[in-house]
């Protein structure tokens, strides 16, 4: 720290120097520093939108002054040094990064600069305003600013607004549409407003066929000559050149579907295969119509429609079997009558690779001090069955061994993976659904597989099955569904050793999670995903996820024998819960890559019926990378419980049925695709139910103190786990590559009145692939 401090001080107290010195010595005698404008806006009459006209019209004051940091202008002062004979390293460094090149009196064009707001005025409805300009200099400090004025007329307001008579079948179909118009009796005259108005029109006349029309072939004409006190009436009408083919709608006449196209191909011998009115032509059968024409919303015969077309390119383009999607329509030329035309549409559909291969390693610590490699291959192919069907196959094998921690030191960890997948791009139900019914996208249905296998040496053995059915299903661009209304789970735990079952004996809240065996239930997911609109201000995400186990195999079961024994079928004890939890995020982005990004969690799982406490792989965990960064993976909680070595309790993740956190985390560019952070984290983990006491029975000391420390109470925020830290993210393209260091700040493990630690020598260094929210 003293290190720190020597090196880090100095170099702040040099960079405040530099950026305090004056800009003014740079500034060439016959040049002075535009410092700004400002815009005075004189009024005769009440205006509802006057900011918004005030911020319309400063976008008009250009050009913009060098900017400013805390009074002081850095960028400006390095790039004056770069201008030196022999500038140096870092000033050339820094004006490359923030330098600007400076902006002078001179460059202000005060008489355009007029024009340009007399325009904006015209085009809002203050027709005769005027406009003035005042400049300001000081000679002294080298600066100059200009004032400008604009006296604002009484606007113009619309009286009436209507469409041109004419005996064209377009006319009526506007006229059908006019009244859902903005513009509306009493309001500005406001030339945007018109512009929107005429792109309303084309996008609904789109909509009806127009294939050829555009916005450009509409005009309004406005007429102020039937009254005195400054209002209009508008009209609505087609310029005299419009072509005729622009004016007539279009029918589809022929859909050709190419499923397996590549550029080059077309002196290939291919086949046309005829299904549902559409043609699909073809080198080989790489799809089969029958899978691939549910995706095709655009029919022979339909009035073409743009938002038909968009709808038929997103849905083909969701089925994961194709890199490129392309909708083309050319003109038919024939015998149609003219007040109809004939379009073909040809939709072309080039694959992905059937087959790839992805590998991935990770490097894993835990709070028990265990460290190890985990080397996961994925194989995927692609449009398995000819129907777009997606199979992944992920292995994974896992080492990890405790490099620390006494008397366990040496101990290793086996971890042995198979996960399969299958995705159907339909839905597999008893019952059929229309596809056309799910407008926005077709669900998918997806079937899984897995087999887990873990080796802890000298302690126990645990193997896992998982089978699970259900579907996937995008409602619009931001909200997704998951149902698996079928999720099977067995574990089994075996080769266990006399010490493990000690351990078990010493804890049976841990004796309890290992005993729930089988898990039968269904899971529901709702997402909302704002962050799809990568440039607004706000985002905001949701996801809801709900997990209900036990209540089928409960009525299947029977009653039991035994009033207080836990309820069996086929031989095996299965758990009773319901878990629920709530992600919520908001991201406020300001400036250029920069934004704060705010995390909210709070989970909680309760058992009932057949179970004491949820079952172990349910639980739920704090710290890690996607967690409290200050601390490690699964090394929080429960509560203010402090794990002694010598209880076992060490050998195992630290978990609850409570979980809450928090994160906020500030996000920054540094060079191209390296980003930085600087965040801040708390949560913990808690139980809220614990096992039951036989009569007569009584806890132990050590078994009391885990449960009273780790139990949810009322000063649970005096038991949150607090770190703070700074990152580095590789960003290339969305794939992100992060490093973290975190330092805790508050560990509830420790005395109350000593939590409160700011320990910065020991930070936590997380590795991670992604952003953590």
């Amino acid at each position: 720290m003293r290190k720190f401090k020597h090196y880090i001080i100095p170099a702040l107290l040099a960079v405040f120097t530099v950026y305090s010195c004056s800009v003014e010595k740079f500034i060439p005698e016959d040049k002075l520093l535009y410092t700004g404008a400002e815009l005075e806006l004189d009024t005769t009459s009440q205006i509802n939108d006057l900011p918004e006209v005030r911020s319309e019209l400063q976008e008009v004051l250009l050009p913009n002054p060098n900017s400013e940091f805390l009074g002081m202008r850095p960028g400006l002062y390095f790039y004056y040094k770069a201008q030196r004979e022999k500038p140096g390293f870092i000033n050339e460094f820094l004006n490359k990064k923030i330098g600007e090149e400076p902006v002078y009196l001179s460059d202000v064009e005060t008489v355009n600069t007029q024009d340009l707001i007399l325009n904006r005025l015209e085009n809002r409805g203050f027709f005769y305003s005027t406009v003035g300009s005042q400049v300001n200099e000081d000679e002294e400090s080298k600066e100059a600013s200009v004032l400008y004025r604009a006296e604002l007329s009484q606007p113009y307001l619309l009286e009436n607004y209507r469409l041109d008579n004419d005996s064209l079948i377009v006319y009526k179909e506007i006229q059908d549409y006019l009244p859902e118009s903005p513009l509306n009796e009493g309001m500005r005259f406001d030339l945007p407003v018109m512009k929107l108005e005429r792109e309303r029109i084309d996008n609904y006349l789109k909509g009806k066929g127009y294939y050829n029309f555009n916005p450009g072939f509409l005009i309004f004409e406005a007429d102020t000559n039937q009254y005195d006190n400054k209002k209009f009436d508008l009209f609505l009408k087609l310029k005299k050149d419009v072509p005729p083919k622009a004016i007539i709608p279009y029918r589809i006449a022929e859909v050709n579907v190419y499923p397996h196209y590549t550029v080059g191909n077309d002196s290939l011998q291919l086949d046309t295969v005829h299904f549902e009115n559409k043609n699909y032509i073809r080198d080989e059968e790489f799809f089969k119509p029958k899978r691939l024409d549910p995706y095709i919303l655009i029919d022979e015969g339909d009035l073409y429609s743009p938002d038909v077309s968009g709808n038929t390119s997103r849905r083909l383009g969701s089925i994961g079997a194709y890199k490129f999607v392309n909708i083309s329509y050319d003109e038919i030329d024939s015998t149609a009558t003219d007040s109809l035309g004939l379009l073909e549409a040809n939709i072309y559909l080039s694959p992905l690779s059937k087959r790839s291969i992805r590998a991935e390693i990770q490097a894993v610590t835990k709070s028990n001090n265990f460290a190890g490699p985990t080397l996961a291959i994925t194989y995927s192919n692609r449009n398995l069955f000819k129907g777009g069907e997606i199979l992944n196959i992920t292995g994974k094998v896992g080492y990890e061994t405790q490099i620390a921690g006494g008397d366990n030191a040496g101990l290793s960890t086996l971890q042995l993976g198979l996960n399969t997948d299958l995705i159907f791009p339909r839905l597999l139900f008893p019952i059929s659904i229309d596809d056309n019914w799910f407008d926005y996208s077709i669900p998918k249905t997806k079937v899984g597989l897995s087999f887990d296998y873990m080796n802890r040496t000298n302690l126990f053995t645990l193997g896992s099955v998982l089978a699970s059915f259900g579907y996937l299903w995008d409602a619009n661009r931001y909200i997704t569904h998951e149902l698996t209304p079928i999720s099977i789970a067995y574990t089994k735990l075996t080769d266990t050793s006399p010490e493990f079952d000690q351990i078990l004996e010493d804890n049976p809240f841990l004796q309890s999670s290992f005993e729930q065996q089988f898990i039968a239930g269904i899971t529901y997911s709702f997402t909302y995903n704002g962050m799809v609109d990568t440039n607004k201000t706000h985002q905001f995400f949701i996801n809801n996820t709900w997990d209900i186990a036990g209540n089928t195999l409960n009525l299947l079961s029977g009653s039991s024998t035994e009033e207080e024994e836990p309820k069996e079928l086929f031989g095996q004890e299965f758990a009773q819960y319901v878990k629920s939890d709530i992600d919520l995020r908001y991201h406020f982005n300001f400036g250029k890559e920069q934004k704060i990004a705010t995390r909210l969690f709070a989970g909680y799982g309760y058992a009932y019926g057949n179970s004491e406490v949820l079952p172990f792989i349910k639980q739920y965990y704090s710290g890690g990378p996607y967690s409290v960064r200050a601390f490690r993976t699964r090394s929080l909680g429960p509560g203010s419980y402090s794990a002694d070595e010598d209880e076992g309790i060490s050998f195992f993740d630290r978990t609850g049925n409570l979980r809450l956190e928090g994160n906020i985390e500030y996000r920054f560019p540094v060079f191209q695709f390296l980003k930085g952070a600087v965040f801040a984290d708390a949560g913990n983990v808690w139980n809220t139910q614990v096992n039951s006491l036989e009569e007569g029975e009584e806890r132990t000391e050590f078994q009391q103190e885990y449960v009273e420390s780790g139990e949810f109470e009322s000063d649970f925020i005096s038991e949150l786990g607090i770190g703070v830290g700074v990152g580095l993210r590789v960003d290339i393209q969305s794939f992100v590559i992060r490093f973290d260091l975190a330092a805790p700040m508050h560990d509830p493990a420790l005395p109350e009145g000593e939590r409160w630690i700011y320990d910065f020598g020991s930070p936590v260094f997380n590795f991670a692939i992604g952003y953590p929210f």
